[in-house]
Order: structure tokens, then sequence, then C-alpha cells
């Protein structure tokens, strides 16, 4: 019997990493490991446990009834912060693949980067921010979901990934800077398809300039940018794009902001979704004054209210905030008496 034949399944699929992933890849048997040690797992490598345990958190359950960019679409074909979610992985898992790097600590990364988003999307993330001292950023706050709110215990690369997704970060890993740049080429171009649908712009809006470069199809764009990943990041230790397709995507997502993002009619009930937002996060803290100390609070009803839906931060704003009218219970007595009367 060879030694090969002794070892766990995840101690053959670590081999298989080391055997065949670039030799830039995040090989999962020499991960920096968790702030708590435990026993692995005999099937799963490291990065495979974390992509679960992310899968199975009720804070990734709850990303399906957050917003994207449309306020609680009526309509079921416009993304939320799931379905932006699954394709940021997607895109990771294909690039990563291309790449020879590790596929499941980017598909890790992807499902945990916005676990910590709240309701409303930019638009709840910025009234937290101006609320809570020290500001509210989403990344910071996935980290604080995976580490303290639901205790997963992750590797420190996917730590680091989740919270280095956003821009003004460096990620320590390949494969986090994958995500990083998944992250902005998925948003992009499902939220032009869904500008599209909703009928805020047409496609012949769009940069002249980038649609030649890309084209003004997405799945032909959305190609085009991720080969322009992979082309341009093989064989090498860190991933990124070609310079000019950099530029046009860049000019692109800049469009996005002046022209959907910032001021648009996807933008016409922020109002009230901010008044939502204030008015809960004031009401909490009052609640809490007499309960627990006063440096805890702010703390408590921030993580309350970022891991809120937004139907379930609107359904708590009426119970709060809209009259109801007086209830009592009724009776099915005149259902009988209609019985007697009527022949």
């Amino acid at each position: 019997m060879t030694g090969t034949e002794n070892n766990t399944i995840r101690e053959n699929l670590e081999q298989r990493e080391i055997d065949y992933l670039s030799e830039f890849a995040t090989k999962s048997r020499f991960s920096k490991g968790r702030k708590i040690q435990e026993e692995e797992c005999p099937i799963r490598t490291r990065f495979q446990r974390d992509r679960d345990r992310i899968l199975h958190s009720k804070a990734f359950r709850r990303l399906k009834h957050k917003t994207q960019v449309f306020l609680s679409p009526f309509d079921d074909h416009f993304r939320t912060r799931l379905t932006h979610t699954l394709e940021v992985s997607q895109i990771g898992r294909t690039i990563a693949r291309a790449l020879n790097l590790n596929e499941d600590l980017v598909e890790a990364i992807a499902l945990g980067h916005d676990l910590g988003h709240t309701p409303f999307g930019h638009c709840g993330e910025g009234v937290l921010n101006e609320l809570v001292k020290g500001g509210f950023h989403h990344n910071i706050q996935s980290v604080r979901v995976v580490e303290i709110l639901e205790k997963l215990n992750l590797c420190q690369e996917t730590i680091d990934g989740i919270l280095t997704h956003t821009w003004g970060y460096t990620p320590k890993t390949p494969e986090a800077q994958i995500v990083q740049l998944a992250d902005k080429i998925a948003y992009i171009n499902h939220d032009i398809e869904d500008s599209i649908r909703a009928g805020i712009i047409v496609e012949n809006d769009l940069p002249k300039d980038c649609i030649n470069y890309f084209s003004s199809i997405q799945s032909k764009r959305l190609n085009i940018m991720i080969n322009e990943i992979i082309k341009n990041s093989l064989d090498k230790p860190n991933v990124s794009m070609s310079d000019e397709a950099w530029g046009y995507t860049t000019e692109l997502r800049k469009w996005m902001f002046e022209n959907v993002y910032n001021d648009s009619p996807a933008k016409l009930e922020e109002s009230k979704a901010r008044n939502v937002i204030q008015e809960l996060y004031f009401l909490y803290c009052e609640k809490l004054k007499n309960i627990c100390e006063e440096n805890r609070i702010e703390r408590i009803v921030t993580d309350y209210i970022s891991g809120m839906t937004d139907r379930y931060a609107i359904e708590k704003y009426k119970e709060h905030f809209i009259p109801t009218g007086f209830h009592t219970s009724t009776k099915d007595d005149y259902l009988y008496k209609l019985a007697n009367m009527i022949e």
C-alpha cells in the first residue's frame, strides 16, 4: 500500500494543489490557519471548509432580500445582493481556474465578501457611515460577521480577501486580487443590464469608446473583461487587467456612477430608505439606554440594523412608526345569525 492510499481525502486534495496549481497559488496546506485551532476535516481542505461555513451562514441567506441597486424590486429579474454575490463567485472561479490559482479560496472570499452589507444597498451603508462614530464600511462589517457575530473561525486568507475586496485595500493573495476585480466587473455589467431593464438607460447611451472596445452586448463585454484579466495575468504573481482594458473599465464604471448610481430614477426611493435607517437607529439606541452600557449601544444597534434585510427593516419601521387600527378579537356570530335568518 502506498503513502497516498494511507492519506485522507483532504490530504490528497492538498497534495494535488501543491502538484498542479501555479507556483503563485495559495495552497490550503500552507494556510496561515484560523484564530482558534481545530481538528482538520478528513474530506475538505481548509478553504473548502470556509466556503461551506459561509454558504450555510444566516448572513448569507439574508442576502437574498438585500438591495443591489434597485430598492426592494418587485420584478423578479433584478439583481439582489445574493445574485450579485453568486455572479462574483462565478466570474472569480472562471478566472482562478484559467490562471491555475486556488478556486476554493476564491469561492470562499466571493461568497463572504458582502455578508456585512446593509439593507437598501449603498444608501443604507451611507446612512450608517454618517451616524456611527468612526464610520461604517460593509467590508469591515463583513469581517465582523464572520469573526464575531457568526463565529465562523475562517482562515486568515479568506478573511483578508473579504476585507480587501473594496478599493483602497491591497489583497495579500492573488485569489483575493481576483475577487477584487470580479466584484467590479460583475456589478458594472449586471447593473447596466438592470438599468436597461428598468428603462433608465439604453445600450446606445453607453460611452462609445467603451462599447467599441468591449461590445454593447453584455455577455460579450463580460467575456472580454474576463479574458483581459486572464491574458494579462498568466504566469504572473499578481492578477490585473491590461492598462488599456482597465482604463475603459474605469471609464464605464465612472459613467455608471454619473448616470445610474448617483442621480437616476433608481435613486428616487432612497430618501425614504434613509429615513427608515435613521429612525430605526435612533429608536434602538434609545431603547437600549437603560439596558446596557452606553459605550456598547452604538455597536449593538449597528450590528442589528446592518444585518437586516430590506423588507425586515421596512416591517420594523411600520411596527414602530406607522399607526394601525385598534384590534379586537372578532367572532363569527354574524355568520351564524345569517344562517338562522336566511332560508
